[in-house]
């Protein structure tokens, strides 16, 4: 089968469309044919080596993917060979990859693949991250940051429809930032204008921001931290798109009593009821006419070198999805 296998860590330069042998699954394990496979920030930190776990190398990379199961190891029987599933995955820039049946998310008819390959990562931490870290409560004021990007186009979303009151969405662009009001963010705001801050504050009416999604680290998580409300406020981190980490003061945190809270969503994917709960009201929206799943870029498996360095560059919308 073809797969994109890096052999050292590096820029996308590293990425190598090979021919492997085709993985045959073990007891326990289903085999999917892959149609599409996510990009993610996660992909291109794994190939820059600076993931938040070590790079094992040579690897296949890609996290999550969408296609049908086409084969069952020993002791497995479902879903049914054809079965239209998504999944989290290891080594997804492939033709076939191997996983364990308790993880595939069976697929609606009407959810083509190419806009499925968006929900396992992107959807269901934008899930998370306003449901059960920021633990949002209606009415409250969020800001997301990167409003127009894979995970921030679902938090715009889901923060309105989990009773948020005021959503403000950063963005780079004119464009980007329609996107983001176009899928209901009530302000938004160009991160490059050098009073982003003035900008935000004043659309909560000076009294600061009750949830931030951050993902950009460096200044932007910094200058995000003085517009924590006092007291109730939190910011939740989930990245560092920016390359730096943010540099949180424990004194700032102690002075004006906020929380910054951290979420990766590894360490989720072992909590089956978590996952189901968020797959479940994903659903629901989504077959409710509620969500909309925005997927800005396609590129061909070939291609993946190009769709690393446009997702670098901040030159995409929504999700970056790979064709198989």
């Amino acid at each position: 089968m073809k797969a994109i296998r890096i052999h050292e860590t590096g820029g996308p330069e590293v990425l190598r469309l090979e021919e492997v042998e085709t993985p045959e699954p073990l007891e326990g394990q289903v085999r999917i044919k892959v149609a599409a496979a996510g990009v993610n920030y996660a992909d291109i930190a794994q190939r820059n080596g600076a993931y938040l776990t070590p790079t094992k190398l040579p690897t296949i990379l890609g996290v999550e993917v969408a296609g049908m199961v086409d084969a069952h190891g020993p002791g497995v029987s479902s879903p049914p060979i054809g079965t239209r599933v998504a999944a989290m995955v290891a080594r997804g820039y492939a033709e076939y990859v191997l996983t364990q049946p308790g993880g595939l998310i069976p697929l609606p008819d009407e959810l083509d693949f190419v806009r499925a390959a968006a929900l396992p990562v992107q959807g269901i931490t934008a899930y998370q991250l306003v449901r059960d870290s920021a633990q949002l409560q209606p009415g409250e004021s969020v800001l997301v940051h990167a409003a127009a990007g894979g995970v921030g186009t679902m938090a715009v979303q889901i923060a309105k429809l989990m009773g948020a009151g005021t959503v403000i969405g950063t963005a780079g662009s004119s464009a980007k930032l329609e996107l983001a009001r176009r899928l209901g963010a009530d302000v938004v705001v160009n991160y490059r204008e050098e009073d982003w801050v003035d900008q935000v504050r004043a659309a909560t009416g000076n009294e600061g921001v009750d949830v931030i999604l951050e993902m950009v680290g460096g200044d932007i998580a910094e200058q995000s931290l003085n517009l924590v409300t006092e007291f109730t406020g939190r910011m939740v981190i989930f990245g560092a798109a920016g390359g730096e980490p943010a540099r949180i003061s424990s004194a700032k945190l102690m002075q004006r009593n906020i929380a910054v809270i951290g979420y990766w969503l590894a360490p989720n994917l072992g909590r089956t009821d978590r996952i189901a709960q968020a797959t479940n009201d994903l659903f629901k929206y989504l077959a409710a006419g509620q969500l909309e799943i925005i997927v800005g870029q396609t590129y061909p498996l070939a291609h993946v070198a190009e769709a690393h360095r446009a997702l670098s560059d901040r030159s995409t919308t929504g999700k970056v999805v790979l064709t198989v």
